[in-house]
């Protein structure tokens, strides 16, 4: 399969990224129903944030499952063309892979071909998300975007996602258990315990994402179902 002739060129290594707020942001933290200066008149001539890229636009499970019912491909497709791996924090996932340094989803006339399915990255962009031990709020990240002159927009009306309350908590979900895989990670590596490492890897990545989700149902309900499994898998506790 593509996904694990891409995989097993991957060095798995235990690198966890830290930004400090000031430097990223205009220093506040906002929450949904905030007012925040990012509306941008729909990018109108401008396509910036979609050129350039490289492999930040990373992919959670949600953003997988709109992929391929917008396009009609499964994971192993969008794998040949549209999406890479990359090893992120010591965990193998997915991303949008730039074509000739450009989003493979930009039209030719510089918009994006599904909008209606963009992935969560670009919904936020240009805010980003802040964890704590209780959650998340939102940032305004200040070297992202090129486009002049935004307005304020509400933080919720900008990412424009269904069911914002179940979203959220979808999104704490996973980046809790990708915190939780990190430390797990760490410890295999330490002990000289790398092959272990890189097959717990492998396996999240086929639990959560290579398996086909079902658009008939709910994917929230599918959601904490794999996440419980592979939680269970791999002996981990909440």
């Amino acid at each position: 399969m593509v996904f694990c002739r891409q995989i097993i060129k991957l060095r798995i290594t235990a690198m966890i990224r830290n930004e400090k707020l000031e430097d990223i942001s205009d220093g506040r933290l906002y929450d949904a129903n905030d007012m925040v200066k990012a509306y941008c008149d729909e990018c109108k001539g401008c396509h910036a944030c979609c050129t350039g890229m490289g492999s930040s636009i990373i992919l959670d499970p949600l953003d997988v499952m709109r992929l391929c019912m917008e396009t009609g491909k499964n994971f192993t497709q969008l794998l040949e063309k549209e999406l890479e791996v990359n090893v992120v924090d010591g965990l193998v996932l997915p991303n949008i892979r730039m074509t000739a340094d450009k989003c493979p989803f930009l039209n030719d006339e510089g918009r994006c071909s599904i909008h209606s399915a963009r992935p969560g990255f670009c919904r936020l962009f240009p805010l980003g998300r802040y964890y704590t031990d209780d959650g998340f709020r939102y940032i305004l990240q200040i070297h992202e975007c090129e486009r002049a002159g935004r307005t304020k927009v509400k933080v919720s009306k900008w990412i424009d996602t269904e069911d914002l309350p179940r979203y959220t908590k979808y999104i704490n979900d996973w980046h809790k258990f990708q915190k939780d895989m990190q430390r797990n990670l760490i410890e295999y590596m330490r002990a000289g315990e790398d092959e272990t490492a890189r097959n717990q890897t492998m396996l999240v990545l086929q639990v959560m994402y290579v398996g086909m989700y079902d658009a008939e149902k709910n994917f929230y309900d599918q959601f904490d179902a794999r996440l419980a499994h592979i939680r269970s898998l791999l002996c981990m506790t909440e």
